[in-house]
């Protein structure tokens, strides 16, 4: 395979840990070949916290165990932006902070995270716009507030990343579109979920049709997939704590392999876009939710991860994108040879 078209694989590592210590995810991820993982929920000895509650000792302690397990820190697997755009009671239990303080903050330890793991990538969201309410009517404030994340991280030589994810101002491919075009900030990037817009039902067509119109503003991707139980149904609004049927890349219904296929005619010039903000490759993030998933992570183990890994390592051959996992040759560089 031509290295033109060569991705970079990650994972969300607490994805595959059953308790999310920090040995059992790096351990998991050297076994599977993988050689970045993304930093999200982690037991460093202490209990489970968010990579955004970490101590300074705890972040010495992750790094030393990133080099004892050969491992780097794709993105900063940051909660940023899933907190309320408004302060109304809407029937969720989502939290509403001020953006101001949330700014000064939450966004600045995030920023702080990303430099402390030597990674140029945070992962965020769009904010909740009220429930029940049109997501457009917001655009304004998510795009004042998104725009100053932005710039906050563009000071900081670092790149945010807007997930797209059901309930949140960005839930489909336009909206992010639209959002990106009026940011207008080099330093804000989309990130692609073929399983979130899945699970909203949309079909295989309408999928690739959202991930189309992301293509400009493009990133880096997330793999995960949904079938649906029954015929897909259209909803405005998913309850994200009941989400299951969640399934690898090959066996979902969002399609995948056409989403890839027309990826890898995109790849070189993405790739050099993102090596130019300092950025590796274009990664291809697991986040497979195969055992369970949630508003504010999931859950694969390590069994499941390599399940959802080896699935899409098949849609990537099938479709002639190049990736690298460990091999003997590296095992050997790491000892000096």
């Amino acid at each position: 395979m031509s290295e033109n078209f060569q991705v970079t694989l990650s994972g969300f590592g607490d994805e595959a840990a059953n308790q999310k210590t920090a040995v059992q995810q790096f351990a998991a991820f050297a076994a599977l070949g993988l050689q970045y993982y993304s930093l999200r929920f982690i037991d460093v000895g202490e209990g489970i916290k968010n990579v955004m509650k970490l101590s300074m000792g705890e972040i010495q302690t992750l790094r030393h165990l990133e080099d004892e397990y050969g491992l780097n820190v794709a993105s900063i697997g940051s909660p940023i932006g899933k907190v309320k755009l408004l302060d109304v009671e809407d029937g969720t239990s989502n939290v509403f902070v001020p953006f101001k303080k949330y700014l000064e903050k939450e966004v600045k330890k995030a920023c702080e995270m990303a430099h402390a793991f030597e990674t140029k990538l945070i992962r965020g969201f769009s904010f909740y716009h009220p429930r029940g309410t049109d997501p457009r009517a917001h655009l304004p404030q998510v795009v004042d507030q998104l725009g100053q994340i932005a710039e906050a991280c563009l000071r900081s030589d670092l790149t945010y990343g807007v997930e797209l994810e059901a309930n949140l101002m960005g839930q489909t491919g336009e909206l992010l579109a639209e959002i990106h075009r009026q940011v207008n900030n080099p330093a804000l990037l989309l990130i692609f979920d073929a399983g979130n817009l899945t699970c909203q039902g949309f079909s295989a067509g309408e999928v690739l049709e959202q991930f189309r119109m992301m293509k400009p503003a493009l990133g880096w991707l997330h793999i995960k997939d949904y079938r649906h139980p029954e015929p897909a149904r259209r909803q405005t609004h998913i309850d994200e704590e009941a989400l299951k049927h969640f399934v690898p890349a090959e066996l979902g219904d969002s399609g995948h392999e056409t989403i890839l296929r027309e990826l890898r005619g995109m790849l070189p010039k993405l790739d050099e876009k993102l090596r130019r903000r300092g950025i590796p490759g274009v990664f291809l993030d697991l986040e497979p939710h195969v055992k369970a998933g949630g508003q504010y992570g999931g859950f694969s183990g390590p069994d499941g991860m390599g399940v959802a890994l080896r699935s899409l390592c098949k849609v990537l051959d099938y479709v002639s994108i190049d990736y690298h996992l460990r091999d003997f040759d590296d095992i050997c560089a790491a000892r000096g040879f």
